[in-house]
């Protein structure tokens, strides 16, 4: 287990990519402005940290040797958490998605059953192994990614994009989006805001 000190660093890490952003006046620094003026005051904390055991994290030190210059500092405050977030994959199994659920995690640090609890914001990380596909799916919280490590191939309303590390994704309310990564894992930063941050991911 880790105590409070190096996740609080790492969220202050978080939360520094999203200030960088915030400046920008389109769709994206907008989000980004809001997310942090909810952060604001950081959440009491009311959970703990104990060593992760979801599969996934196998893919977690492929990742971090795949992110970029400008993910840098926040990979370094990343490594000494990253076996002890919260990671989970609470969807149903799939059978059109067989072992989805071992190589796709979510690890909410801020938000409604997060460790530092909030019932205005979500704050977390999402990670997903090479060539895996996360189906379209949709729900109530507008999000907002920020890619740290590996590439993959955004969908949202019909329309593809291939993201490398150090870009920005933004889906509004119940837009239908999916992803699929590609030789390496992806490791991305994520947010939930909105009024509804508590309904998970429906799939479509």
């Amino acid at each position: 287990m880790v105590d409070s000190a190096p996740i609080l660093q790492l969220i202050e890490a978080m939360k520094l990519r999203l200030n960088q952003r915030a400046v920008t006046s389109d769709d994206v620094g907008q989000e980004a402005a809001r997310v942090l003026a909810l952060l604001n005051p950081l959440p009491a904390l009311t959970g703990t940290f104990p060593k992760s055991e979801h599969p996934s994290t196998s893919h977690l030190e492929t990742a971090f040797a795949d992110g970029d210059d400008a993910a840098a500092a926040l990979l370094t405050a990343i490594r000494p958490v990253a076996f002890h977030l919260p990671w989970r994959y609470s969807y149903a199994k799939r059978s059109d998605a067989q072992g989805l659920e071992d190589n796709m995690a979510f690890a909410e640090i801020i938000g409604p059953e997060a460790p530092y609890a909030s019932e205005r914001v979500c704050l977390g990380l999402t990670l997903i192994g090479p060539n895996t596909f996360y189906p379209p799916h949709r729900h109530p919280a507008i999000e907002l990614y920020y890619v740290v490590a590996g590439k993959a191939t955004w969908t949202a309303d019909g329309e593809s994009l291939r993201n490398p590390p150090g870009a920005f994704i933004l889906h509004g309310s119940q837009v239908v989006h999916a992803m699929h990564t590609d030789q390496k894992p992806l490791l991305a930063v994520y947010t939930w805001s909105g009024e509804d941050i508590r309904s998970s991911s429906v799939y479509v």
